[in-house]
């Protein structure tokens, strides 16, 4: 045997980087020729890391052989020291590091420790079934398997071991836990009465897992597999108990958050992020409940399912019998709390007998109970003789009440305030009953908090008490005092309930719950605190004129007293007292308070039994005061919500409008089933409805005219569905796109904020039916320049200047540009089209400019799609670029058309002299708007600006090749151009004969003598004379009069060439524009015949 140090120590390296596979044969051949019993331990630990880097099957297999040659060269040695490691390795992390990691860092190392366990887990499972590791020397490794998952499982609270158990069932339910798949086969049809059984045995017979007839061939003892499929079983039940409990949760936090955006219109972040982590931790624990369901044969349990009704919107539901028929509006239906989570909150109270014992209560004696009971009556009937006196009170009231109330309502808020104290003091005379106090021997009953004495656990409590947010921590806070009862302890409560920070508000819920929980077997401590918050309401009134400094005091007041008294620890005659009092002096800080009073118990008032007829004559009493005085508008608001939060109007249920069956499914179709796998077959479906029957083409115009309804990613579904019908039923396709362009123009005339959304769905809807051919690119052409010229005077936008319909601060219509250019805008990419887009994109830029500044999302939305149209689009910075810009493409579109921009109108032309230079585009445009008929394009829409787009022509190469053919055609063939003489022709075709530099300069001299001698020019008509001196030519002006013979031949000839050249270009264009026609024609008859549906840009 080689014993070199280098060859084991490579030994070691190899084994410690993997023992699968790839270097299976190599440490074979190294364990058989090396001595290695020097190295065990360090083996032991190398064998243990490159199990974890096992992947596949084949290499835990690799993983396998290597230590059974190492287990049967040294398994005296060897073998323990692995065994010991591989527990390590398999072992749950403790605690308290979990405890202290935060909650991403856990997730982290849980996620690393699983994919470093599974290998391992793999591995053992293997080696305890080929005998290595044993139990004992004649019994499997079983249990060992058996200890080290439960383990694993029980020290993880989390669930993150989970996938281990996963993988172990895989691989080994069979060995280990004896399972078989049932047979769960259905039976065929086509079988024979008596054939059933035989069947079955065949099935048997050739399954994958035949049964075993002998125990000693099984390779895990009976008892072993009975118990580990126990723990499974038992595991799978506590997962599955988990399930539901989580499930019930998720179902709790949707429905609290369907209410929350009914009531406030939106889900908050923070708690749309916690509902979005627990639903992905539902979604895994579901997922993993399913993997073990299906391994351990087991069903899963059944998840409760609640059905999703919107009863927070149906405020006004049918439970105002039990008000009476005598009611008026300040009764209305519903119960007394807005939610079965708030009634759960202040009803279901945890009874502290069923935690804690009867004597640490004070329940000893039976004869102090009926002591107590007698007290209680007597309690009873002062209450009753008060609220009788204060109903008396207030009806009087009302029957007097008058205009002059308002002036001496201080003094008798003052007289109601004496006569409260008077009888305060009446009440402190009589014995309040207190259940006795344990004696100081008896020893804490809660085993955890015994090491510590009764104050420093008072102590330790009252610390959490902030922190106790939630309905689970305030029950165990009350639990864990109940248990340190003593009337210091109550004592010190009270005090540090009553001494709440003034802005923690969130926290008197749960200490008003705590309150109410102690107040059933502790009543001084409910005692207590109503008399120190009465107090306080008094001290609060005498310092009305105090506003500021004392309204944070104020309302921490009235919400701690409405929370008490919501769970009945607050007499109600008391909180009416303090709500008449308010009343009384109706003005400054008792509106805020009355309004506070009515927001906080003011709807459980007004629906108890016991003070419902009292507290609604108080409302109409506060009604009739507040039509009465005057009020700021700040007053108004508060008091006008605080009484429709207290006493909501009523509403009739929404009532679901009835459908003909035919409707539904037409409906069902469209809405629900329409998607890119069933297109074809709801086409087919609406082919085979009866076409010729009027209700059934109204509704499916309906549903084809509001693509609103349907979801927006399918728009282009309902487009191409649009796009098959037209081939059976070509009028119903034209009376879909009608409709949608009437909706688009209706859109821009009433510019209403609610249809916002309808009108983002009709535009993508149009540009999703000319990518299908519904429409030519004219329309979608006409739909945009109306985006942006539609409403303003002439059609003409006017920089951050106001308009009815168009107002500058309104950015939807450039929303509106945007989602069209991301519908279609990638079609107009070549010819003409492209131009026409080009120069939209030019106007569009000064639209935008013209409007205040863009919001950010906007900004985004427009450059998106600017880049995604023309990815090197130069964008103008300011208006008079954009300005520039726009008078630049108008003044070529024109000479594309053969007129010139003053041409139109002489008045225009005479007034662009005296207007500022940034409006000399908008004059440009408008002169446009006066043009014959004749030299433009007839459109169907009015707006102006459409007529120069569609007369742009040709590009310029395509100009002067034009011409020279032209030219050519002149010289050659043309009759008339043989009649008029050289000089003549010289003249006309002077442009081909002069020099560059002379051209510049006769046009220049023509501009320079025209304007300022406007008589000359009319009498006189200039020529070009061109001499020659050797190689060098000279033009020379040459004036000659009108009437002359040379003049009149020349001008004539112009003119009759210019009709001419007219005439050749608009065959031309014909010509090409019946080529593309025709081209389109057979493309289209190509893709008919060969069933393929295409994007043709066209």
């Amino acid at each position: 045997m080689d014993s070199s140090l280098k060859r084991h120590t490579a030994f070691i390296k190899r084994m410690r980087q993997s023992i699968g596979t790839e270097n299976r044969d190599h440490i074979l051949k190294d364990i058989e020729t090396l001595s290695l019993e020097k190295y065990i331990d360090e083996i032991a630990g190398a064998t243990v890391e490159g199990v974890g880097r096992c992947k596949t099957e084949k290499d835990v297999w690799s993983a396998v052989e290597i230590i059974s040659a190492l287990h049967n060269r040294f398994s005296a040695s060897f073998t323990p020291a692995l065994v010991a490691t591989l527990s390590v390795a398999l072992s749950a992390p403790s605690r308290a590091a979990l405890s202290a990691l935060a909650p991403e860092q856990r997730e982290k190392d849980d996620a690393a420790r699983i994919s470093r366990q599974r290998p391992i887990l793999r591995v053992c499972a293997e080696l305890a079934l080929v005998g290595i590791i044993r139990d004992a020397p004649t019994r499997s490794g079983g249990e060992w398997i058996m200890k080290a998952l439960k383990e694993l499982l029980s020290n993880d609270p989390t669930l993150s071991s989970l996938p281990l158990l996963s993988t172990f069932l895989k691989s080994y339910s069979r060995p280990y836990l004896g399972l078989t798949p049932p047979s769960t086969k259905q039976i065929p049809t086509s079988s024979e009465p008596g054939t059933l059984s035989s069947a079955t045995t065949n099935d048997a017979q050739n399954g994958a897992f035949p049964s075993l007839s002998k125990e000693e061939d099984e390779l895990v003892e009976q008892d072993i597999r009975d118990r580990f499929k126990r723990m499974c079983e038992g595991y799978f039940d506590n997962v599955a108990k988990k399930l539901v409990i989580e499930h019930k949760r998720l179902q709790d936090q949707d429905r609290r958050n369907h209410e929350a955006y009914i009531r406030s219109g939106e889900i908050f972040e923070d708690r749309q992020q916690a509902y979005e982590k627990m639903t992905k931790g539902y979604e895994k624990l579901l997922a993993s409940c399913q993997t073990l369901s299906e391994l351990l044969y087991l069903p899963l349990p059944s998840l409760p399912t609640t059905s999703q009704k919107a009863d927070s919107i149906l405020i006004g539901a049918n439970n105002a019998s039990h008000l009476g028929d005598d009611t008026d509006e300040t009764l209305t239906s519903g119960g007394k709390w807005e939610d079965e989570e708030e009634r759960r909150f202040f009803e279901d109270i945890q009874d502290l007998k069923d935690f804690v014992p009867k004597s640490v209560l004070g329940l000893e004696g039976d004869a102090e109970g009926e002591g107590e009971n007698d007290k209680d009556e007597e309690k009873e009937k002062l209450e009753k003789e008060k609220v009788a006196e204060e109903v008396r009170k207030l009806e009087e009231e009302l029957e007097g009440l008058k205009l002059s109330e308002g002036s001496n309502g201080h003094a008798v808020g003052s007289t109601a305030i004496s006569e409260m104290e008077d009888a305060k003091e009446d009440e402190d005379d009589t014995a309040t009953p207190t259940p006795g106090s344990p004696k100081a021997s008896t020893p804490p009953q809660s085993p955890h908090l015994a090491p510590q004495g009764p104050t420093q656990l008072l102590t330790s409590l009252l610390a959490r008490l902030p922190d106790a947010t939630n309905r689970a921590l305030v029950d165990q806070a009350a639990v864990d005092f109940a248990c340190l009862n003593s009337k210091a302890a109550r004592k010190r409560l009270v005090k540090f309930l009553s001494q709440v920070a003034k802005n923690r508000t969130d926290l008197l819920p749960h200490y008003s719950r705590l309150v109410a929980t102690l107040n059933r077997y502790m009543s001084d401590v409910g005692v207590d605190i109503v008399a120190i918050l009465d107090e306080e309401f008094r001290y609060l009134q005498r310092k009305k004129n105090v506003v500021k400094e004392l309204s944070e005091v104020r309302r921490k007041n009235i919400v701690f007293l409405s929370n008490l008294t919501k769970f009945r620890v607050v007499p109600p005659h008391l909180i009416l007292h303090m709500f008449k009092v308010c009343l009384d002096d109706f003005s400054g800080t008792n509106v805020e308070n009355i309004a506070m009073l009515l927001e906080g118990c003011g709807r459980f008032l007004l629906r108890s039994d016991d003070t419902r007829e009292r507290f609604g004559t108080m409302l109409e009493l506060m009604r009739r005061k507040q039509s009465m005085q005057h009020f700021d508008q700040q007053q108004l608001l508060l008091l006008e919500n605080a009484y429709y939060q207290c006493n909501p109007p009523e509403r009739a249920p929404r009532q679901e409008k009835e459908r003909p069956p035919l409707e539904l499914f037409v409906r069902h179709l469209i809405y629900d089933v329409l998607a890119k796998k069933t297109i074809d077959k709801v086409l087919k479906l609406i082919r085979k409805l009866d076409w010729e029957d009027a209700s059934i083409q109204r509704t499916l115009h309906k549903v084809f005219t509001k693509p609103w309804k349907i979801k927006y990613g399918n728009l282009s579904l309902l487009a191409m569905l649009t796009y098959d019908l037209q081939r059976y039923h070509p009028g119903f396709a034209i009376a879909v796109v009608d409709q949608v362009l009437e909706d688009v123009r209706r859109g821009l005339e009433q510019n209403v904020y609610r249809t916002n959304q309808r009108r983002v769905a009709t535009i993508k809807y149009l540009g999703e039916l000319y990518i299908y051919r519904l429409i030519g690119s004219g329309i979608v052409f006409d739909t945009l320049w109306s985006l942006v010229t539609f409403g303003h005077p002439d059609g003409r936008p006017l920089p951050r200047q106001p308009c009815v319909l168009d107002m500058p601060d309104d950015f939807f219509r450039i929303r509106l540009v945007c989602v069209l250019l991301d519908t279609c805008g990638m079609c107009f990419d070549r010819g003409t089209q492209k131009k026409k887009l080009d120069n939209f994109l030019t106007f569009f830029q000064y639209y935008t400019h013209c409007k205040e500044d863009l919001p950010m999302d906007v900004e985004f939305m427009l450059s998106d799609s600017l880049e995604a149209v023309r990815p090197k689009l130069v964008m103008y910075k300011t208006i008079e670029e954009a300005a520039v810009a726009v008078d630049d493409m108008f003044n070529l579109a024109f000479q594309s058309s053969g007129t010139a921009p003053g041409e139109d109108s002489g008045e225009d032309s005479e007034d662009e002299g005296e207007r500022p230079a940034e409006e000399e585009e908008e004059e440009t445009y408008g002169s446009s708007t006066e043009s014959p008929d004749k030299e433009r394009a007839p459109s169907p829409d009015p707006v102006v600006v459409l007529a120069p787009q569609e007369n742009l022509g040709p590009s310029e190469e395509a100009d002067a090749e034009f011409a020279k053919e032209l030219a050519k055609m002149v010289t050659d063939s043309s009759t008339e151009s043989r009649k008029v003489d050289k000089k003549t022709a010289l003249a006309l075709w002077d442009s081909a004969v002069l020099p560059p530099g002379a051209r510049k300069k006769r046009v220049d001299d023509n501009e320079a003598d025209g304007d300022p001698e406007p008589n000359e020019q009319q009498n006189m008509m200039n020529f070009t004379v061109i001499t020659k001196r050797g190689n060098k030519q000279q033009t020379r002006q040459l004036a000659v009069p009108s009437a002359s013979a040379l003049a009149v031949h020349t001008r004539s000839a112009q003119l009759q060439d210019r009709v001419e050249q007219q005439h050749l270009k608009r065959l031309v264009l014909n010509y090409e524009q019946r080529e593309e026609a025709e081209e389109m024609k057979a493309l289209e008859a190509r893709n008919r015949a060969g069933a393929i549906k295409i994007r043709y840009v066209g």
